[in-house]
């Protein structure tokens, strides 16, 4: 039997541990990012500075949003260059004991764009693809500079919403530094070290082959699991060691490091809202966008575990009540964590996992794939969650501006037609990438013959995986077979859209405010610190969401879940 009330108490706690942690980690990323004194500078001062001395920085130079977006864009893409390359020739390279060959062409590309993108998506497993040293030196390094390439936008945003009449956003290789040396790293390790204590494993050995109870053989495999699986958490990142992800008990072996990879995904994310707020003088600010951010989670986690907690009723002729259906959930979690991790995972933009999203009910798996298709905004990815919602809060602020009849404004600084410009590409970009994608995949035998399943819920598979790709997510609905020539650079280019998309106006939106000068508040002036603004924020993200996607929703996984009620199957 299922004991609700313990459900949700876990539930509850979950929420309360995150804000616990988030608030002093977004304080301290403020004096990492205003360049204040922190506890940690007796140790990361000669690191940092190490940084800049290799590479050449000159870290009191400031650049303008145009300087930021070059050197951002150069450096994203030789990593992924480095990165495609590293693939290609693992097979003479060390660090291989299994001896994998080169990755195919297309899927080296897929794998590269996926990582650089922040999105690991893997249409490959793990296990049985990558050696140790492109596991190490390509994909856990990029975990680090992905998640560290975000928060340094959203931080070059946040300057150009709080500066008064200036030109300049900060140094982007200053931004990116301090978020790997400061942030990621540290927090990386120790819980790197945390997680071995419960289990996981860290090793370089060759894989095992035991004998099983039953006579057989198995081949157990091993590897750097732990160090990977912290900034893979930590980043947003999500791509599992293991094709089974954090379901793997190598990767999750106990309920004490399902709960804090849960956290870890969540932990930057919601402290980053804190830092918002003290960089821009008011602290409010940042927590109005945290309160909405919660809200829509809440909505979410509450439809996903009363989706799953109800169950499909079919099973019932099967003598299988709802509540016990645990196909495709790992025993260990149940149904609460396992709906808890689906919700954290495509709120973050995560794409790990601890169940087959594939194998929840109709609309258990429409939350996750509508938190994708929002935007990731739903606390959402290291950096790319705030600066995603903040679109949404210049979109908030100016349509209440032509509700009232004034300019509207936001921190002082009126909102343009420039800037309105550059939130609207922000937000249709990936949209009409997620769409226009599954589309042609729908029509294109090359994407229909990957499908597994007929009826809504192949299109539910096509869906979710643009959405994955569009929304920089990583996961997947297992079903579909992505491993194909068509889906690895469809979804390729989709993950590259979907992430300089939406980087791009933001940067031009932070060049654009940055120069603008402060007009004082007057009594027509909404106030962007209430109650009513955080509801009218949640609003006009559902809005927009709803808009955008209702008819493919009702295409795939709202009719499915009709006919699941009528007892149809397919």
């Amino acid at each position: 039997m299922i004991n609700v009330n313990m459900d949700i108490l876990q539930l509850v706690l979950f929420l309360v541990l995150l804000l616990l942690l988030a608030v002093p980690l977004g304080r301290y990323m403020a004096r990492v990012f205003s360049g204040e004194r922190t506890f940690l500078d007796p140790v990361l001062n000669p690191l940092e500075g190490l940084v800049y001395r290799l590479t050449g920085v000159d870290a009191g130079h400031e650049m303008n949003w145009r300087e930021y977006a070059a050197m951002l864009l150069l450096f994203n893409f030789l990593g992924m260059l480095a990165l495609y390359l590293l693939q290609r020739v693992q097979g003479w390279l060390p660090l291989n004991p299994q001896g994998f060959s080169a990755v195919p062409p297309d899927l080296a590309f897929n794998t590269a764009a996926s990582f650089m993108t922040n999105t690991n998506w893997q249409a490959y497993s793990g296990e049985s693809t990558m050696s140790y040293l492109t596991q190490m030196a390509g994909l856990t390094v990029q975990n680090f500079l992905s998640a560290a390439t975000g928060i340094a936008v959203v931080v070059a945003l946040t300057r150009g919403l709080a500066r008064r009449t200036a030109t300049t956003i900060g140094n982007f290789w200053v931004d990116l530094t301090r978020a790997t040396v400061r942030v990621l790293l540290p927090l990386a390790l120790v819980l790197a070290l945390v997680l071995v204590c419960q289990g996981v494993i860290q090793n370089l050995s060759p894989y095992l082959t035991v004998t099983t109870v039953e006579g057989g053989r198995q081949t157990l495999a091993l590897g750097p699991v732990a160090s990977q699986e912290a900034i893979k958490e930590l980043g947003t990142n999500g791509g599992g060691f293991f094709n089974a992800n954090s379901a793997h008990p190598f990767e999750n072996p106990t309920p004490l490091t399902n709960l804090l990879e849960m956290l870890a995904i969540l932990f930057i994310p919601a402290g980053l809202t804190i830092t918002y707020g003290r960089m821009v003088g008011n602290h409010r600010q940042g927590t109005v966008i945290l309160a909405a951010m919660l809200l829509l989670f809440v909505l979410g986690l509450g439809v996903v575990y009363g989706a799953e907690h109800y169950g499909n009723p079919q099973l019932a002729n099967l003598g299988v009540s709802g509540p016990t259906a645990m196909e495709g959930k790992e025993v260990r979690f149940g149904i609460a964590n396992s709906a808890l991790f689906a919700t954290v995972t495509t709120a973050a933009s995560c794409g790990a996992v601890n169940a087959m999203h594939d194998s929840l009910t109709p609309l258990g798996g429409l939350i996750p794939m509508l938190q994708m298709m929002l935007g990731e905004v739903v606390l959402g990815g290291v950096g790319a969650g705030l600066y995603g919602m903040l679109i949404f809060v210049i979109l908030t602020v100016f349509i209440i501006g032509l509700m009232v009849g004034r300019t509207p404004e936001y921190l002082g600084k009126k909102i343009e037609a420039r800037e309105m410009k550059m939130a609207t590409l922000a937000v249709l970009i990936p949209a009409a990438t997620i769409l226009l994608g599954s589309g042609l995949a729908s029509v294109l035998p090359a994407g229909t013959a990957a499908i597994a399943n007929s009826g809504p819920h192949g299109l539910s598979e096509i869906l979710y995986a643009f959405a994955s790709g569009a929304g920089n997510n990583g996961s997947a609905f297992a079903g579909l077979n992505a491993n194909t020539p068509f889906y690895n650079l469809a979804i390729g280019l989709a993950m590259l859209i979907g992430r300089f998309g939406v980087i791009l106006p933001v940067l031009a939106i932070a060049g654009s405010m940055v120069t603008k000068k402060t007009v004082p508040a007057g009594p027509g002036t909404f106030q962007t610190t209430s109650l009513l603004f955080t509801g009218l924020l949640a609003a006009v993200v559902l809005i927009v969401g709803a808009l955008t996607f209702f008819p493919a929703l009702a295409l795939g996984p709202i009719v499915e879940h009709l006919l699941m009620l009528a007892g149809k199957t397919f």
